[in-house]
């Protein structure tokens, strides 16, 4: 029987696929994949169609096949399956690297912009790119620089995965089981749930088993009245993958490792550092134009991040008796005073979000202004909860597919992301349309009830799905520069961040709310309620985003050593310099911070406020046209969506918004505009 990994005649076998097939599926698409870059190396003829038309078919096999598997091991991660994995991924990272640094490659693909005036705009494009990305990936070192270059690549690929390993590890280790009568102000589901899981465990009647997945941890930071429960909760999610947690899942080491291998990569290819590296590949141009960005965000969002604080504080003490406010007490005292000063809970809120209800709302919005069509297809997937869908044009030829994986569970990744199954393509004179997967962890249906979303669910779902649009409505016919392919790092969050938008308008919500006892939309009353709290604590909020940020840029700009007692150290100086509120000493945000040590985001986590500066101008256009105008959707979706990395991301914003962007938008939208 075909091992299921090498089957690209359709959509990914992912109900098929098992560890065992992991290993000689990699294997043998590593030899064709060498065995067509020797045939390449050979042939005499300089075109397109024998240089970079094999090289894609060929890598872009392997791509899809390991793609498949890292995404399963984020989604139903297994020890079986995590050895596969990891013993494939130096491999893999093994052939990639050898492919940066093939010399033969980068001289034909030379020898192919000469005549570059005959290629189309698209492949021209891709070039650029392509050039461009093998001087990163040292080409053009020679000796045992080149030799350190690959060791270094290797390490790395270890290091990041091992980090990902030990915050999921730690994550899942930890459970807490205590009284249910400890668990006052939680809400019910959440209180369900946990005593499911206390009861599946073999617990005493009456105990309650909680975890630090967002489904549980997040509303019983949010809602529980025991402080000491907040406080133990809090403490261990703040030191997941840490010296003050389990340190069977210490990241200490991996992060001192990810950081040395960094800077000295940075060093081989002739940058100063590692953030200078990782801006060729940017909207920005330099670490000092990002660290002004930051700092001119924190400075903006300060005083109102202070005013924030001061009334949280006044509120905490007078009404809740919490006289010194502390980091466990801040998610309890600020959904109290929202409460108080909008009367409406979070909770009361998420009664109107169920899941069908929910998507058929955001389907609606993007088969308006977009003109697509969006139905409910079937497809083989890796686990029963996953739903898959394809998205039509008007004319009912299929344009794209995709895959959604809405729930939280053990051995699932946390956080919420999406990927690309296969990217859009013309080859051979055929057409591959696109396939996405979105994934998020939000709570699962309890007792025969439909899944409920809170609204920040909501945001985050529209979030994954402009990130999902990118890919599925890109017009770009040559691999690589599809979708997001070589889209700016800086730019990918803005079709994202775009979406976010229509959570906040009542003629999408309208659409997209029934109460789940009642069946009752949205009440207008209630939403205006939401909307006055729209900018609760922004203030708070930016300046967490521009901690994350700095904290980010400076440690990859400035080389220092990244041991326990450096981190701590530049942590308490970002924090002095753009924070109104310091967690306790124990605290170890950095140890789990897998954006930038696990994920893509190192010396680039600023790219969510760039990009946000980008998204709230875009939307200024439907705000002027009209939220749902399909004039605009089908600009935006022409010049931004459709372009890929076929042009860089200003020129795709300016031909979509007239003008290049500015920050009032994003103020404004914010409510950090003076009175």
């Amino acid at each position: 029987m075909m091992n299921p990994l090498l089957d690209f005649s359709a959509l990914p076998r992912f109900s098929e696929i098992k560890p065992e097939h992991v290993n000689p599926a990699v294997e043998q698409l590593i030899a064709e994949a060498r065995a067509a870059i020797v045939q390449i190396e050979k042939s005499e003829s300089v075109s397109w169609q024998t240089i970079v038309e094999p090289l894609q078919d060929a890598t872009e096999r392997l791509g899809r096949a390991w793609g498949a598997v890292a995404h399963l091991n984020a989604v139903i991660s297994s020890p079986e399956l995590r050895d596969a994995h990891n013993a494939a991924l130096p491999k893999v990272t093994q052939f990639y690297t050898e492919l940066g640094l093939n010399r033969g490659l980068f001289e034909r693909y030379k020898a192919l912009s000469v005549n570059a005036a005959t290629l189309s705009e698209e492949q021209r494009a891709l070039l650029h790119h392509e050039l461009r990305d093998f001087r990163l990936s040292g080409v053009e070192l020679e000796g045992t620089a080149r030799e350190r270059y690959a060791a270094i690549q290797d390490a790395l690929a270890e290091a990041q995965s091992k980090f990902e390993d030990n915050v999921l590890d730690a994550t899942n280790a930890f459970t807490l089981d205590v009284a249910e009568a400890e668990l006052k102000g939680v809400p019910a589901d959440v209180v369900t749930t946990a005593r499911e899981k206390a009861k599946e465990a073999g617990l005493a009647e009456g105990l309650c088993r909680l975890t630090l997945q967002g489904p549980c941890f997040s509303p019983v930071m949010q809602y529980a009245d025991s402080a000491l429960l907040r406080a133990q909760m809090y403490r261990a999610y703040s030191t997941r993958a840490s010296d003050e947690g389990d340190v069977r899942f210490d990241n200490g080491a991996q992060i001192e490792k990810i950081m040395s291998l960094r800077a000295e990569e940075a060093k081989l290819l002739g940058f100063a550092n590692f953030a200078e590296q990782s801006l060729v590949t940017k909207m920005a141009d330099s670490p000092k134009q990002v660290l002004d960005f930051i700092r001119d965000i924190a400075q903006r969002a300060r005083p109102f991040a202070e005013k924030d604080l001061s009334e949280l504080k006044a509120f905490a003490a007078s009404e809740l008796g919490i006289d010194d406010l502390q980091s466990p007490d801040v998610g309890y005292a600020s959904e109290k005073l929202r409460q108080k000063r909008y009367a409406f809970s979070d909770e009361e809120l998420r009664q109107y979000f169920p899941e069908d209800r929910v998507l058929a709302g955001l389907f609606r919005v993007v088969q308006g202004i977009y003109s697509v069509k969006i139905v409910e297809g079937k497809s083989t997937s890796w686990h029963k909860d996953v739903r898959f869908f394809e998205v039509l044009d008007a004319d009912g030829a299929r344009i794209g597919e995709f895959y959604f994986d809405l729930y939280a569970r053990e051995n699932k990744r946390g956080g919420a992301w999406a990927d690309s199954a296969r990217d859009r393509r013309i080859a051979h004179a055929k057409l591959q349309t696109p396939v996405a997967y979105m994934t998020c962890n939000f709570p699962a249906p309890v007792g025969g009830k439909p899944a409920l979303f809170s609204h920040d669910d909501v945001i985050t779902l529209f979030h994954e799905f402009g990130h999902g649009l990118h890919l599925l409505l890109t017009e770009v016919a040559t691999l690589g520069i599809s979708g997001f392919g070589h889209v700016e790092w800086d730019a990918v969050e803005l079709p994202s961040q775009f979406m976010e938008n229509y959570c906040w308008e009542w003629d999408v919500l309208a659409h997209m709310t029934q109460h789940a006892e009642t069946g009752a939309p949205l009440p207008r009353e209630l939403f205006d309620k939401m909307i006055a709290a729209k900018n609760f604590q922004a203030g708070l909020g930016a300046l967490r985003q521009m901690e994350f940020s700095l904290f980010d840029m400076r440690l990859h700009a400035e080389g220092q050593p990244a041991d326990r007692t450096n981190l701590l150290k530049l942590l308490s100086e970002v924090r002095a310099e753009v924070s109104v509120l310091s967690p306790p000493a124990y605290n170890r945000m950095p140890w789990s911070f897998a954006h930038i040590f696990g994920g893509g985001y190192a010396a680039g986590y600023y790219s969510y406020k760039w990009a946000e500066v980008l998204s709230a101008d875009a939307f200024g256009r439907f705000e002027e046209e009209g939220v749902l105008s399909p004039v605009a959707g089908s600009a935006f979706r022409k010049e931004v969506l459709g372009r890929g990395g076929s042009r860089d991301a200003m020129t795709n914003f300016v031909a979509f918004r007239g003008r290049p962007p500015t920050v009032d938008a994003l103020l404004r939208h914010n409510g950090m505009t003076a009175n």
